[in-house]
């Protein structure tokens, strides 16, 4: 599934290309010659660092569903054409950046519960979980899940920041990571924010003018069936509409809006 967004829907900066894998490419290639075949003066940048993926495995004697972020995929797909790689060998093959491959390639070996990978420590005999150059890093045969289905959780440094640096020891696991103070995941966050842009955008298409709570009723009862936004939530992507002039208040009355088209 591919989400094409305007750069101004992105959340974030844009991330870094990285070497996909040759069957991805193709995948990629395949999209790019259909999409811009139906879109003129358009172009695609790929953003790798918002993917996820899901990776159907045979690790030992069992099979698996890997869901991993972009990142991980490429990582974990070197090894199908090597029996182990060295952490050195990771950062070359893949151009990820190297914190931020850190952070997701530590999370396919530190976690008990999804030990996708096992380390064996090059050189030094110090007991870091961040790779060094000389770690070798092969795939764990002895890997066992009573799931088909494995959601590989992100480590996440102390400092909270996920694209930090993280000290020797100090990282902890992220489940899909979760906004503060709800119990709903940041991933699953970002798409209902894209989604209340949608239905805004969709209701006032239709109606042209609408005054505030009105359009939050609409908004509400087109969501209802998927999750209930909260007026909060539908005020602050109103707002966000009106600066990127999808929207604009009624110079009569600031509580009802127009449709630009």
């Amino acid at each position: 599934r591919v989400s094409v967004l305007t750069s101004g829907f992105w959340p974030g900066p844009p991330g870094q290309a990285c070497n996909l894998p040759p069957e991805i490419q193709e995948c990629c290639m395949r999209f790019e010659t259909f999409y811009l075949a139906k879109h003129t003066g358009r172009r695609l940048t790929w953003q790798p660092n918002h993917g996820s993926a899901d990776v159907k495995a045979i690790i030992g004697k069992s099979r698996h569903e890997l869901n991993v972020s972009t990142y991980q995929m490429v990582a974990l797909m070197l090894f199908n054409s090597h029996q182990s790689l060295t952490w050195q060998d990771v950062v070359l093959r893949t151009n990820i950046p190297v914190e931020e491959l850190k952070r997701h390639f530590m999370s396919l070996y530190v976690n008990p519960k999804a030990k996708i990978l096992v380390k064996t420590t090059g050189g030094e005999k110090e007991k870091s979980k961040e790779p060094v150059d000389e770690d070798i890093f092969q795939v764990n045969a002895a890997f066992e899940c009573k799931f088909f289905r494995v959601k590989v959780p992100l480590v996440l440094g102390r400092s909270g920041e996920a694209g930090g640096g993280m000290s020797k020891s100090d990282c902890t696991m992220e489940g899909p990571s979760v906004v503060a103070g709800s119990d709903v995941p940041a991933s699953v966050e970002e798409d209902r924010k894209h989604l209340v842009e949608a239905v805004i955008v969709r209701v006032m298409k239709s109606r042209k003018t609408l005054e505030h709570n009105q359009l939050v009723m609409e908004v509400t009862r087109h969501l209802t069936s998927r999750f209930q936004p909260s007026p909060t939530l539908i005020k602050q992507r109103i707002e966000k509409l009106i600066e990127r002039e999808y929207l604009e208040r009624s110079q009569a009355d600031r509580r009802i809006y127009n449709y630009l088209a």
